[in-house]
């Protein structure tokens, strides 16, 4: 049987536990986005024996993998038996190739996949985005001369108790820009505040750009599974060119340094302007991730 919880920050140490055995680079697997992100998404999760499991929705659930270590068949046969015990039809979600093959070696012919390309992942590696060489970078590299030519008392920072208030500050002018109450910002925004108010517990790293000691851009972000930094928020103001490329490259070139192979800048959700955003700095990996509905019995 699962017992589902509201996440709080005692759940880091075993769920991190548990991510250390994930297959993939899923940006799903990371303690410090399930944690900012559950009250958007009336999220709960359950330890089953070493398997993390997740649970969201209000009526309308859907579960996680289970992630961790042990008898992977059994976990799976807990969050069937779950979601029959609320009389729905169990979903799994952010399944990726190697555990879709686990699922249709132990459970044949019982779960119908659906795949949608605005869950997948956009991976990259490190040194592409800190480096920026070669002709496909030829604009990112552009942006940046002449950001740095029209803005030379420019420098970056890395995010601190002493600098949060200022990300907080930009971010905030941002939605104002947006001025279409949109109700997915008022989430992210929530979202936001809840890591910057957890930002050490949750490990979470991070950078500012400054001109003239006016924050301008900011990104931050977490370690995830198999050598992969995990990036949640990036925002800059429309107007200033190159901000977003400068943030970008600089806060690269600082996990790069720290030994991070691979960046994750999560998915696109299907919207036009991010997935070409995200394209643009050509991923090395799109992570193909499917939902899996049980029809089996």
């Amino acid at each position: 049987m699962l017992d589902f919880k509201i996440p709080d920050m005692n759940d880091k140490e075993w769920v991190d536990e548990c991510f250390s055995y994930a297959h993939s680079m899923n940006c799903e697997y990371t303690f410090g986005s399930i944690y900012i992100w559950h009250t958007a998404y009336s999220t709960k999760i359950a330890r089953y024996k070493d398997f993390f499991i997740c649970r969201w929705g209000k009526e309308k659930y859907s579960y996680s993998l289970p992630i961790g270590k042990g008898d992977f068949k059994e976990a799976v046969v807990q969050i069937i038996d779950d979601a029959k015990g609320l009389g729905i039809v169990p979903v799994i979600y952010g399944i990726t190739e190697s555990y879709k093959n686990m699922l249709n070696e132990m459970f044949p012919d019982m779960f119908e996949f659906h795949y949608d390309e605005g869950s997948n992942d956009y991976i990259y590696n490190a040194s592409d985005l800190a480096e920026l060489k070669g002709k496909k970078y030829h604009g990112k590299r552009n942006h940046i001369a002449n950001f740095k030519r029209n803005h030379p008392n420019w420098c970056f920072e890395e995010i601190n108790a002493d600098n949060i208030s200022d990300c907080i500050g930009l971010h905030t002018s941002w939605i104002y820009e947006k001025d279409d109450n949109d109700s997915d910002y008022s989430l992210e925004f929530e979202s936001v505040l809840t890591g910057f108010e957890n930002y050490n517990e949750l490990g979470f790293k991070g950078g500012i750009i400054r001109v003239d000691s006016k924050a301008i851009a900011y990104t931050y972000g977490e370690k995830g599974a198999n050598g992969c930094f995990v990036s949640h928020f990036e925002k800059a103001p429309a107007d200033v060119q190159g901000a977003y490329a400068i943030i970008n490259q600089e806060f690269a070139k600082r996990l790069l340094a720290d030994g991070y192979a691979f960046i994750n800048r999560e998915e696109d959700l299907g919207i036009e302007g991010l997935r070409k955003a995200k394209q643009s700095y050509h991923p090395v990996l799109w992570l193909k991730k499917e939902s899996a509905k049980y029809i089996g019995e």
